[in-house]
């Protein structure tokens, strides 16, 4: 007989990609005792080394992620350098398992959810594999970050499954008629090119195909640049949760048929005799499945429109990517990129259950149409979308509030708690500190050191918002006289704007090492003066920082000034400071 265990928490979070790490992760910041369960033996969902899809997030201009995604990015710069998925791994596991105020269960399913009378959820039951243990997890709030949504039909939460018609919402890239239809799931291989020729030889039951003709058109099918053959991909047509082991069964067959008319059949199977399977994914990497319904279903004119919603707590900024349902069989083309207005916003409405009290979501199950999905899906976007909802839950938590009462009591709080973690939100600028303001502040160099408390932690369109310094420039803040400083927050230049991918899908013979942006600060010290008698005392120092939010809290200090002091950068050129603020 199967074991039994029973667990307590403030919040639970069921589905640890990258959505659910980091709603997870940002509750347990906040102090509050979190549970996070799934299903799969490695965090990280798609951008696991299970699927290995690479992290893509908003198109445009310093629209790159910020919060945890961009603490992780970073972290893998810093650890793994040759991009192996495996370290890739670690960094995500690290940063879950030894968590303060965090329990990781993996290898565990969400099998049945106890419901109050209420309609609110009381307790989640997990399967895990490993120990045999059915493990019960009784909590006050409930995020489902599966993807999936997999709490959905276990608690009664109203979800939408597959495409709305035009009528409902008046999308034009909407259907004549409702239907059941979505994006398919995708087995993706990476291959590894090689000195010397090597030779592949296809399984029996691998598909057969010998010409170009025999293949869809619009397939990328050159082993180079950033080709990952994503458009192997079935399902869309069928049900990408019921039929998930038929379509792997069919995905491989499809890859392992690719690969084999790569190697013998292309017209450039000379050129790819050179090359080499080097992993293959027995687990379908899926684009869309259930979506919960909120208090606000996002559509394409948001998208487009830029969304402009007073409870944004993240955003977008890919483009609309619906692939269609047909997948590698339609002839056409396999998706259309459509642009969108980057960044557009996300209102927090969309992160929580119209009919479920208790029930948080994040990732590519929020509350949004089919065709808003093609585009908020993206893991990135997700990952913001996650912290935003940790953030919310933590708030709920500490004020015995309902996921929605957050919205309509503390969006302003929540807003500003996100902004300085880092999550940029379109439209709403950052709260400066009441004692950094009344500082008053020099920087060694001759640029604008206002720059450092302005509010802006990343560059606009009109202004870079950055304060560039070099080995030996200080920025310093001084009172009239000594001020009790508990906390210091800095926000470095990581470069929002550098293209590098987290996986590699073509590793070539002279495949470029995963590099730290220069610009970002790698040693620095942090020192404050007790009072006109000019020693100084250090506080903190960096030596091999690779962080773009620094906080330092809990400081119990009473001080003249504070000074930033610049070492070195992780390259050749300045280095860059967004913001320094005091609290």
């Amino acid at each position: 007989m199967a074991e039994r265990k029973k667990l307590t928490a403030e919040f639970c979070v069921v589905g640890a990609g990258l959505a659910g790490m980091c709603a997870a992760l940002a509750a347990a910041r906040s102090g509050i005792k979190t549970v996070l369960m799934h299903d799969r033996s490695l965090p990280g969902g798609n951008a696991s080394s299970e699927i290995r899809m690479w992290v893509c997030g908003a198109r445009g201009e310093n629209l790159r992620e910020g919060g945890i995604i961009e603490e992780l990015l970073l972290e893998n710069l810093y650890r793994n350098p040759g991009a192996v998925p495996a370290l890739w791994d670690s960094v995500l596991y690290g940063a879950l398992e030894y968590e303060k105020n965090l329990t990781l269960l993996l290898n565990c399913a969400c099998q049945s959810a106890s419901v109050l009378p209420d309609g609110s959820i009381a307790s989640v039951c997990g399967y895990q594999t490993t120990t045999q243990t059915f493990i019960t997890v009784e909590a006050g709030y409930f995020a489902d970050c599966s993807g999936d949504s997999v709490l959905a039909p276990l608690c009664g939460a109203e979800y939408r499954h597959g495409r709305e018609a035009v009528s409902e919402f008046g999308e034009s890239l909407a259907q004549p008629e409702r239907d059941r239809c979505t994006m398919g799931s995708s087995c993706l291989f990476q291959a590894r090119q090689l000195r010397k020729k090597t030779t592949f030889t296809p399984p029996v039951w691998a598909k057969k195909f010998r010409s170009p003709e025999e293949l869809p058109p619009y397939r990328g099918l050159l082993l180079e640049g950033l080709e990952n053959f994503w458009w192997m991909e079935t399902g869309g047509l069928g049900d990408t949760i019921a039929d998930t082991e038929e379509h792997r069964h069919e995905l491989l067959e499809l890859a392992l048929g690719i690969w084999d008319y790569l190697k013998n059949y292309a017209p450039e199977k000379e050129k790819n005799a050179y090359w080499q399977l080097d992993w293959l994914g027995f687990l379908p990497g899926k684009r869309e499945s259930r979506r919960y319904v909120g208090d606000y279903i996002v559509t394409q004119q948001d998208v487009q429109s830029g969304g402009n919603f007073p409870d944004v707590i993240a955003y977008g900024g890919w483009t609309l990517d619906d692939h269609h349902p047909g997948g590698f069989y339609y002839p056409g083309m396999p998706t259309e990129f459509i642009e969108v207005k980057a960044p557009y916003a996300l209102p927090y409405r969309a992160l929580y259950s119209v009919n479920v009290p208790n029930l948080f979501c994040a990732g590519r199950n929020i509350s949004v149409s089919h065709t808003a999905l093609s585009s908020t899906r993206v893991m990135a976007t997700c990952a913001i979308l996650g912290q935003a909802c940790g953030t919310a839950a933590a708030l709920a938590v500490r004020n015995a509030l309902t996921p929605r009462e957050v919205g309509t009591l503390r969006i302003k709080e929540l807003q500003q708690l996100l902004l300085e973690n880092d999550c940029f939100l379109p439209g709403v600028q950052r709260q400066v500190p009441e004692l950094t303001m009344r500082a008053a502040l020099q920087v060694s160099n001759r640029q604008d050191g206002e720059v450092l408390r302005n509010g802006f932690d990343r560059g606009d369109q009109t202004q870079t918002h950055c304060w560039s310094c070099q080995s030996g420039d200080t920025a310093e803040y001084r009172f009239e006289s000594p001020q009790p400083v508990k906390r210091i927050r800095l926000v470095l230049d990581s470069d929002l704007n550098r293209p590098e991918k987290n996986i590699v899908a073509l590793r070539t013979l002279d495949q470029p090492e995963l590099k730290l942006p220069s610009q970002l600060l790698k040693s620095f010290v942090l020192s404050y003066q007790l009072r006109e008698n000019g020693k100084w005392y250090k506080l903190a120092e960096f030596k091999d920082n690779h962080r773009r939010l620094i906080i330092l809290k809990d400081l119990d200090i009473e001080a003249l000034a504070v000074k930033l002091t610049v070492k070195s950068c992780w390259g050749k050129t300045a280095g860059g400071v967004f913001s320094f603020d005091l609290a």
